[in-house]
């Protein structure tokens, strides 16, 4: 039995259309176009809301991810979407994904720190590196560049993107309307950056943002990827099937950060949860089950095909997976992900028909299926046991998941003492208690 852990956990809800469920759209109380309706998000941001969570979520991907015969697919740009739910709610975090390698620091930095003053400092960034040929055509390009120039990339952005932040000093503005001076100039400082992959001259043409800069977010697991959160992130989004594995990807961040020059207090581990709540554990399996039904065998095995870089013809549906698989330092595209679906196949030796249903709900996030006190009891013991600081709750079926989460497992969470009952504070880095960095070019000099 683990120990009782000082402190409380941190709760982000993962925004994904009528649910992370392959086939919650097909639900007859499901909206199938959910992911284009803005009332959908809004419902959802403020039930959220409503249970205290830390923050809402988006991820996004700069091409078209899935086959639309079979399953919604349409994508609204993070920030913009963002931006309405600023306008809905007044506490909860609002992080968005954006990719640093189809994007540009100016641009992105502006946008990113827009939302932060239109949310009264709320904004987040999940820092993503983008893969794959078919985005990279998007943006006139043959291929996307090899995984670890990705991730040097990533890290000059996100140093230009810091620089660009911290261009106005946080009393630049005087608004002295009796001298008629607006403010002061010597508080501008250009980035002036010319690097490997980005040339950027002037400062930012918005003002310092109220939280400074947004809460900086990393999802990935590869050694690459934990090397890049261990030097920039504040929280880490993460896929971990068992406790042993979560707990050794706990210890092994917490050892990075530590490396980095960094307070891993400072550093939030995140783990993917898919909850499916039901008055029962018979009931909360039927009603996984019946999701699992709705599924579309043959669908998901091209999906997972493409994921496993085969063809489908390689995959039977009622057979485990093939004996030669790629290695994940052949695979360019997630590799983390890539190494957890064979991962959970070989350990629970899965036909492809069973894998498929496993990732069904999450696309190899942990599910965990039962009741409220059983959810809460998984949740606190992960948490107890160092295995992760919060969730990123990923609801299988929305708005109806969300809500029935926060109407029953929260309030246990915060009767045990280990989830907040009120937010005390007006930020999203007061959320996830963490200091507002002082600006590099103040008196006092930058403070990571």
């Amino acid at each position: 039995m683990s120990t009782r852990r000082a402190g409380t956990l941190h709760l982000n809800i993962f925004l994904h259309n009528a649910g992370h469920h392959e086939a919650a759209w097909r639900l007859p109380e499901s909206d199938p176009v959910a992911d284009t309706n803005i009332e959908h998000y809004r419902n959802v941001a403020v039930i959220a809301e409503r249970g205290k969570f830390d923050s809402v979520f988006l991820a996004d991907n700069p091409k078209l991810t899935t086959d639309i015969r079979r399953r919604p697919s349409g994508t609204l740009e993070p920030t913009v979407v963002l931006t309405a739910l600023a306008c809905a709610t007044r506490h909860i975090g609002l992080i968005a994904t954006a990719s640093t390698t189809y994007s540009d620091p100016y641009n992105l930095a502006r946008r990113l720190a827009s939302v932060d003053h239109i949310s009264a400092g709320r904004a987040g960034w999940n820092i993503v590196t983008s893969s794959g040929a078919s985005a990279a055509r998007n943006f006139g390009l043959d291929d996307s560049p090899p995984h670890h120039e990705r991730y040097l990339r990533a890290a000059e952005f996100v140093e230009v993107a810091q620089r660009l932040w911290d261009s106005w000093e946080d009393d630049t503005i005087v608004a002295d309307k009796e001298r008629g001076v607006w403010g002061d100039g010597t508080k501008i400082h250009p980035a002036a950056h010319a690097g490997t992959f980005f040339r950027v001259e002037g400062a930012l043409n918005v003002p310092r943002s109220p939280q400074g800069q947004p809460l900086l977010v990393q999802a990935g697991s590869s050694q690459d990827g934990r090397a890049f959160a261990a030097q920039y992130a504040e929280a880490v989004f993460t896929a971990q099937q068992t406790l042993e594995e979560a707990q050794q990807f706990y210890a092994d961040m917490a050892k990075r950060v530590v490396q980095a020059g960094r307070d891993p207090r400072n550093v939030k581990i995140l783990p993917g949860l898919v909850p499916i709540v039901g008055a029962t554990e018979h009931e909360a399996r039927a009603m996984a089950e019946e999701l699992d039904r709705l599924i579309l065998p043959e669908y998901a095995k091209l999906q997972l095909a493409s994921r496993l870089r085969l063809s489908p013809e390689e995959l039977q549906l009622d057979h485990e997976l093939p004996v030669n698989l790629p290695h994940e330092g052949e695979i360019e595209d997630v590799k983390s992900r890539f190494s957890l679906i064979v991962g959970i196949a070989r350990r629970d030796s899965l036909t492809v028909r069973q894998l498929i249903a496993r990732l069904g709900p999450g696309r190899g996030h942990r599910t965990v299926t039962g009741t409220a006190e059983q959810i809460a009891d998984s949740m606190q013991h992960w948490f107890d046991s160092r295995a992760a600081d919060g969730f990123n709750v990923m609801p299988a079926v929305m708005p109806s998941g969300l809500e029935t989460f926060v109407d029953q497992v929260v309030p246990i969470l915060q009767d045990r003492g280990v989830f907040r009952r009120e937010y005390e504070g007006s930020t999203l880095r007061d959320h996830y208690g963490l200091a507002r960095p002082a600006n590099r070019f103040a008196p006092q000099g930058w403070d990571r």
